[in-house]
This record gives structure tokens, C-alpha cells and sequence, in this order.
């Protein structure tokens, strides 16, 4: 069984950054790809940065380019997700997920972590 367990949201004012983090209770963690989505209220969840395996292949969606990095560190069952120049529409509940396929397809994912908020204010 997967359990994910994120932290690091929080309220930042636009400009600012976060990290978040997510470690996984999994024995072969490094055979998933790991994923970040996001929920914002009235909105469909999206995969915001995917990495592989590996972390050799990362994907991000258009509107985070250039501002969020994600990584993992596989000794320690962990995945980040550097969020810098946040703005207030990045604003959802973010969600750690993993998958025994790529990082790219957002219906691969299949094990989700509880959540955490992140608030941008403008």
C-alpha cells in the first residue's frame, strides 16, 4: 500500500516561494514516477510537474514553466516541489501522487497523498 504524506504549504504573498514536500511510505519508491497536481476550488485537478524514476524526465504544465522545479531523493522517499514567483492563481490544494508508469499522464496516477494548501495573496 502507498501512503504519501505532503507538507510545506502555507500562505506567501505573490512574489514570494514554497517548497513542498512529500514523503512516501513505499519499499521500491524509486520504481514510481512522482507527480504533483493541484486543485483549486471550482476547478478540475491538474498534473502540475511530473519526474520519473530516475528524475531524468521531468514535465511541467505551461502555466508553471520556469517558476516551479521538482526532485526527488530517492534514499530518502521524498519529492519536492520548488514554487517560486508564485502568483495568486497558483492558489489550491496541492496534491503528491505517484505512478508506476511516466510522469507525463495525469490518469496514471494512482496514489494520492492528503493534500496541503497554499494561499498566494496578492
Amino acid at each position: 500500500q502507498v501512503q504519501l504524506v505532503e507538507s510545506g504549504g502555507g500562505l506567501v504573498q505573490a512574489g514570494g516561494s514554497l517548497r513542498l514536500s512529500c514523503v512516501a511510505s513505499i519499499r521500491t519508491f524509486s520504481s514510481y514516477a512522482m507527480g504533483w497536481f493541484r486543485q483549486a476550488p471550482g476547478k478540475e485537478r491538474e498534473l502540475v510537474a511530473g519526474i520519473s524514476w530516475m528524475g531524468r524526465i521531468t514535465y511541467y504544465v505551461d502555466s508553471v514553466k520556469g517558476r516551479f522545479t521538482i526532485s526527488r531523493d530517492n534514499a530518502k522517499n521524498a519529492v519536492y516541489l520548488q514554487m517560486d514567483s508564485l502568483k495568486p492563481e497558483d492558489t489550491a490544494v496541492y496534491y503528491c501522487a505517484a505512478s508506476l508508469s511516466g510522469p507525463k499522464i495525469s490518469k496514471e496516477f494512482a496514489s494520492w497523498g492528503q493534500g496541503t494548501q497554499v494561499t498566494v495573496s496578492s
